[in-house]
């Protein structure tokens, strides 16, 4: 009995190692894009991870065997070896020569940055689309994978029922891959066809479509929720929100929007994950309005933004009219305002979402673009003002 215990004891240690393993971070400086330790590591923490350490470097370029030299991939395995590490992260994208080689070298698995955020979504996929967008996803970086890491998958092995004539491994895994990636897009395209009809619907309707966007926990759920009483999760960390959700909202006498929250951006988002999630970020390419909302607390504002403007170029939401909703302005002691620009048009609004602050400035701005303003036609009329305008409020 104590042996079966003993088992029992050491199967769930492994499989909690497997869902929350220790890991190191590996964070370099790489020309003149500096390292995000802060970010990294709520993503690494976002999957399950338990970080034990990090390890920091420059260089130049990359290298192309190891990714980093030889020196710290040795610093790398006897730091895996102190802290007991089961897990190697990269905050950077990994060939997969690179991956192997390194793995071989630490004697750890190692992931890239782009696997992590593959995870990530996978974790957090609620609906039917999410789910196969996922898949899709990881399907297209482990087809790269098997084109150029598997190479011990080459020789003939045992496939029974699977294999055609003559086939190697990977040749049967690529096919195998390829037929899942077909069934895959011919669902989401069906998927797709029906997203289209139902924001047909909604034109014909005269309802305003308004999309939030924004960098992952800038907090555009709790802004949804406060806007619509949704009530959908709202957490503290990362890709809390990968779901779209869309909720009709009252802005004034027979004026209406259809407000959707849409997956969060990030820096270096993955192209596959672009790419699969095509029709969830067609959303705000066919938005009449969007919400870009930013986290007025954090001190690299300035570069997630650029991120996201960077995420809606790629997805041809560029031109779509946009304003900036800075929320979570009681972390910093701010009250809630708008902002207008020199022609009168509202281009910010300052609000706090967890506190309720400054929401009706937010359905004022919304209504604005949607329906005439007396306030900023008559601001039109006018000329001189070259200075943007700014309009404080002390109540939501």
């Amino acid at each position: 009995m104590s042996d079966l215990g003993s088992f029992s004891s050491s199967v769930a240690a492994q499989a909690a190692a497997a869902q929350n393993p220790r890991t190191l971070i590996v964070a370099l400086e790489i020309g003149r894009q500096p390292a995000d330790l802060e970010e990294i590591s709520s993503l690494a923490l976002a999957a399950g991870a338990r970080v034990q350490t990090v390890v920091t470097g420059r260089r130049d370029r990359p290298d192309p065997a190891l990714f980093v030299g030889s020196g710290k991939a040795e610093e790398i395995k006897q730091a895996c070896e102190a802290y007991g590490v089961d897990l190697v992260i990269f905050d950077h994208e990994l060939s997969a020569a690179q991956q192997r080689n390194l793995t071989r070298l630490i004697g750890r698995r190692v992931i890239d940055r782009v696997a992590l955020i593959l995870d990530i979504f996978a974790l957090r996929a609620k609906t039917h689309e999410g789910k196969l967008q996922v898949e899709l996803a990881q399907l297209d970086y482990l087809s790269a994978r098997l084109v150029r890491g598997w190479t011990h998958l080459e020789r003939q092995r045992g496939g029974i029922g699977l294999r055609g004539p003559g086939e190697t491994q990977l040749e049967t895994d690529r096919r195998l891959i390829g037929q899942r990636v077909k069934q895959l897009k011919l669902k989401l395209a069906s998927l797709a066809k029906q997203r289209v009809n139902r924001r047909r619907a909604r034109a014909r309707s005269g309802t305003l479509n308004v999309s939030l966007v924004g960098y992952t926990n800038a907090g555009k759920s709790s802004l949804f929720n406060a806007l619509t009483h949704a009530g959908v999760w709202a957490a503290d960390q990362l890709f809390a929100t990968l779901d779209t959700t869309s909720r009709r909202v009252f802005l004034g006498p027979d004026q209406f929007m259809v407000l959707s929250d849409t997956v969060g951006f990030i820096r270096d988002l993955p192209h596959t994950l672009v790419e699969a999630f095509q029709s969830t970020l067609a959303e705000a390419a066919q938005a009449d309005l969007l919400l870009h909302v930013i986290d007025a607390a954090d001190p690299e504002r300035d570069l997630r933004q650029a991120a996201v403007h960077q995420v809606l170029k790629e997805v041809g939401a560029a031109e779509v009219p946009c304003i900036e909703v800075f929320n979570k302005i009681d972390l910093v002691g701010l009250p809630p305002r708008l902002e207008r620009d020199a022609h009168g048009r509202i281009h910010r609004v300052w609000v706090s979402a967890a506190q309720g602050l400054g929401l009706d400035l937010v359905r004022q701005a919304v209504a604005g673009h949607g329906w005439p303003d007396p306030l900023a036609e008559e601001l039109a009329s006018q000329s001189g003002h070259a200075e943007p305008l700014s309009t404080s409020a002390v109540h939501p």
